[in-house]
Parts: C-alpha cells; structure tokens; sequence
C-alpha cells in the first residue's frame, strides 16, 4: 500500500542519471545524495511505498530551496516541483499532529490572517518605515542594543529596504492611465511582501508601464498569492487564496496580469496545477495564469523613454522562479542591455540559487549562508558595480551578501525596475 499523498508515480520519471546534481545548489554546499534532486525523489518513492519513515525524509525535503535548477537541465523531464510539493503537504500534515496549540495559532496568524491582510501588512511597513527614520535605527546601531538578537535577525535588520512612511507612501488608486496611446490593458498584482517592504518599486513599476504605453489598473480585490503557504506545505491556504485572486482578476479583461516578483509570479502561474481534475476551477485557473507575465516581458515588447546613461559596470543575478518556472530568462537581459551607457557582465553560475528561496534563509539561516557565500565567489571574480534582481527574497539576500564581505560601499544592489526608472529619469 503507497502512500497516496505523496507523487509517486511522478518518481519513476528519473532515471538517476546524475544531470540534476552539478545545478542543485543542496548538493553542491552539502556534497550528500540525500540533499540532491535524485536523492529526494528516491526518498520519496521509498517513503510512498512505506519502507521509510516521514521523520526520515523530513530533513532531505525541508533543505530543498525548492528553487527547481533540476527540472531544466533534467533530460527525462521529472516534476520535480509536484514531488516537492507532496512531501511537503504530506510532512506538515504529520507535523501538525504533535504541533502545540500555540505553534498552531501563530502559524494559522501568519499564513491566515497576516499575509492576506492588507491594513495589517501596510501598518508592519510604516512601523519599519518610523524605526528607521525617527532615529531608533542608529540608537539601535550604536549602543549595541541589537547584539541581543540572535545573529540571523542582526544581519537582515542590516538590509532592510528603506521603507516609505506614511508621507511618502501614496495611496494606491485604481487606475493608472498609459502616457501615451494605450497598447496593452494592464492589471497590476502587487503582492504583500512586496507593497509591504518594496512599495515603491511597485510604484515606479506601474509608471514604467504608463510610459511604455499601458493602462494600469490595480484592482481591490487581489489577495496574497500563496507562494510562501505553498512553499510550506500549506495546500488548502494556497488554494483558497488562489480562488480569491482567480475570481478577482476574471471579472476583468485584462490583457495581461503583470508583476515585478519573481517569486510571486512563478506561483501566479502555476495555478492551474493546484487545481488538477477539478471541473470547477481548472481551466478558470488555467486561463488566468496564461495571462501572468513579469513585468520585464511587457516592458521588453515596448519603448522606455530613457533620459540618461548609467554608466556602470552591472551583473545581473536571476530569479531562480522567475527562470526555472516562468521561463523567463532573456527579457531581464535585453531591458538591461538597452539602458544608455550599461556595461552588463555576465555572473559566473548566474543559474545557481542566492539561498533566499521565500523565507528558507530565516528558517536555514546557515546552510543558507553557505550557499550566499559560493555566490559571492562568483561576484567577486567580476567586481560590478551593481547587482540587478528581480525579486524581493534575492534582493535582500544579495544585500546580505555584499555585507558579509564587506562590499557595501563598492556594490548596489538594486531591482530591474529600480534600475530602468533611473534611466528614465523618475525621481
């Protein structure tokens, strides 16, 4: 008898042949079978058929960044993102069995009622914001005071974004017209994490869109989009969530839906797999995510209308999400290509994964570290001057690494959009 939660007949998709290892950033840090691609498959066959214990794959799955290198270079094309997925849902349900009942409130406070809550998320922001601008920061800073936290919340406290107060935060409308002759109606998804710590990239993304030629419209209803509930094994939070922001966007028609989070994107997308056999939501889902697009796809198919040169040397580090599940890989490169003055470097194993991955680099602070360190090797045999992301999680981890070694005043870290409203002349 197999267990039936867990994709099992998905695991006789690989045939072990080893091209997943040399991409898989686990394996390269760890150097163990059992924290490779194949490896976890194995474990996962074994575990369905019942000859291994879920305590025994526990650790295998939840070291997994789950950045899916292994689903592009595996040649017999393994879902390696739906065994994933499985175990994870099928561990927490195990977890949650000898979960105190204080563990399960704040976990259903974070998942259920923290992320989706818009006021809630925008009061976090502008505490961040009063924090850092009224003075606490540097009190913080310079009597120590954060020597008392545990080390992982002393090094992401150095790389907060600077967050809008409630002077500078504008207020989102609902729409946005395009500055010129509309060519694509826009609804703009704006994410919770991302309107929450990086509101103004939101901001200068939807007045890219209006110079490229975009009616921009951010529609109320939108929701989280369940990527960090997925990532934990949360299936039933992901797929509610899913069917709010589906019934939401379908009242539209929109041309596309865009956003500038890679991680939030590669969830967007991937909707309609949530909803596999279901005759009442599969193809409602399947239509909305064929609509979802970075923002770099659209603005690749337009004309900014830039006003200055950055005269720069610039890498740029990809979203593992954004290229192993959106596909979307050659957009961000052409957009940085085409700013006056750019010098674009390519980064050696750009396709290798930051350690961010959502929030594993808070809960696997240090193997996440491990794997920021290999990818500071590879910045520092290129010296740029700027490292371009596309993704909020990368963006504070490659922050994070330019201040480990010390590089904070001879490398930005800044997001595409960030990079192309500079260009553009936008304050």
């Amino acid at each position: 008898m197999t267990n039936a939660k867990l994709a099992y007949e998905e695991t006789f998709d690989c045939v072990q042949c080893g091209y997943c290892l040399p991409a898989c950033p686990t394996y390269v840090t760890m150097k163990t079978e059992t924290h490779s691609p194949r490896g976890r498959i194995n474990l996962v066959k074994v575990a369905a058929e019942g000859k291994l214990s879920l305590s025994e794959l526990e650790d295998p799955i939840n070291m997994c960044l789950g950045c899916r290198a292994c689903e592009v270079v595996c040649p017999t094309n393994v879902q390696y993102g739906k065994i994933l997925e499985s175990a994870k849902a099928v561990l927490l349900e195990e977890k949650k069995k000898g979960m105190s009942k204080r563990a399960r409130l704040f976990q259903a406070f974070f998942f259920d009622t923290m992320l989706p809550n818009k006021k809630m998320l925008k009061a976090a922001g502008v505490g961040v914001a009063a924090y850092q601008k009224s003075g606490l920061e540097t009190i913080a800073r310079k009597t120590k005071l954060l020597n008392t936290l545990p080390e992982k919340l002393q090094s992401f406290e150095k790389v907060l974004p600077d967050a809008e107060g409630l002077s500078k935060r504008k207020k989102r409308k609902t729409y946005y017209p395009a500055k010129n002759e509309p060519v694509f109606n826009i609804g703009f998804f704006t994410g919770c994490v991302m309107d929450t710590m990086f509101s103004s990239i939101n901001t200068k993304s939807i007045e890219l869109l209006q110079q490229a030629g975009c009616d921009v419209t951010v529609i109320k209803e939108q929701t989280c989009c369940g990527a960090l509930q997925n990532h934990s094994g949360e299936l039933d939070k992901t797929r509610e969530l899913a069917k709010r922001n589906i019934k939401a966007f379908e009242q539209y028609d929109f041309d596309f839906v865009v956003n500038s989070i890679g991680g939030c994107g590669a969830m967007l997308v991937e909707y309609d797999h949530l909803f596999h056999g279901d005759s009442e939501w599969e193809e409602r889902a399947r239509r909305f995510s064929k609509k979802n697009v970075d923002i770099s796809v659209i603005l690749n198919q337009l004309s900014l209308p830039y006003k200055k040169a950055v005269n720069e040397v610039v890498t740029y580090q990809p979203s593992c999400h954004m290229s192993n599940v959106q596909k979307t890989v050659r957009e961000p490169v052409n957009l940085i290509k085409s700013i006056p003055g750019i010098h674009l470097v390519e980064l050696p194993q750009k396709d290798m994964c930051c350690g961010s991955a959502g929030i594993y680099n808070v809960i696997h602070y240090e193997k996440s570290m491990e794997i920021l360190d290999e990818k500071m090797k590879s910045v520092k045999k290129i010296t740029p001057k700027v490292i371009v992301t596309t993704n909020p999680g990368c963006h504070l981890q490659m922050k994070l690494g330019v201040e480990r070694e010390g590089l904070t005043n001879e490398i930005r870290v800044v997001h595409l959009v960030e990079l192309l409203a500079e260009a553009c002349g936008m304050g």
